[in-house]
């Protein structure tokens, strides 16, 4: 099975910073097949026959915290699971100069369709959208400064997820699902 690791507040800011070459070979040594990582803000792609997706996720943040000394979280998702995600978006959502589109995939504790309600967001200007185990963002860039989405940080929700750019989702789900 395809899986993509997603992990949380790596190579951000100069903080948890992760060499992509060591972060692959953590993956290999577990035994993980077909390895590639994408860009350098921790993204994994890997196959496995391994079905326990909690405890794979628990082996492979304690082999970061080895290999590299940091508590990292992640979450892991199925190719399938993106794919389903990236294809219930509307093709014009993307990010570029003129659009901002943000995938935040959600931890369990805060993985539910109300959430969206739970988000500062200002609905004349961006839209929300829930899916399974994540809600999309998009906004047109001219109207980001009115965005009341930034209030977000340090709440309990926004502990609980990552955010990936829209293009980045569409290409991880392109790479394990190929």
């Amino acid at each position: 099975m395809a899986y993509v690791a997603l992990l949380r507040g790596i190579n951000v800011g100069g903080n948890a910073m992760v060499d992509m070459r060591r972060l692959k070979a953590t993956f290999e040594r577990l035994g993980l097949e077909d390895v590639r990582t994408y860009i350098n803000s921790g993204n994994v792609v890997f196959t496995t026959k391994r079905r326990a997706r909690e405890r794979l996720a628990t082996e492979i943040e304690a082999a970061i915290a080895t290999d590299f000394g940091l508590d990292i979280t992640l979450q892991l998702r199925t190719g399938d699971s993106l794919r389903s995600l990236v294809d219930g978006l509307p093709v014009e959502w993307v990010n570029d100069k003129s659009m901002k589109c943000d995938v935040h995939f959600l931890w369990p504790a805060v993985d539910h369709p109300s959430v969206v309600a739970e988000v500062p967001h200002d609905p004349a200007i961006e839209e929300l959208r829930y899916f399974p185990g994540a809600f999309v963002r998009c906004i047109n860039r001219a109207d980001q400064p009115k965005s009341p989405m930034p209030k977000i940080v340090g709440t309990p929700v926004y502990r609980q997820m990552t955010v990936r750019n829209i293009n980045t989702v569409r290409k991880l789900a392109d790479l394990s699902t190929a």
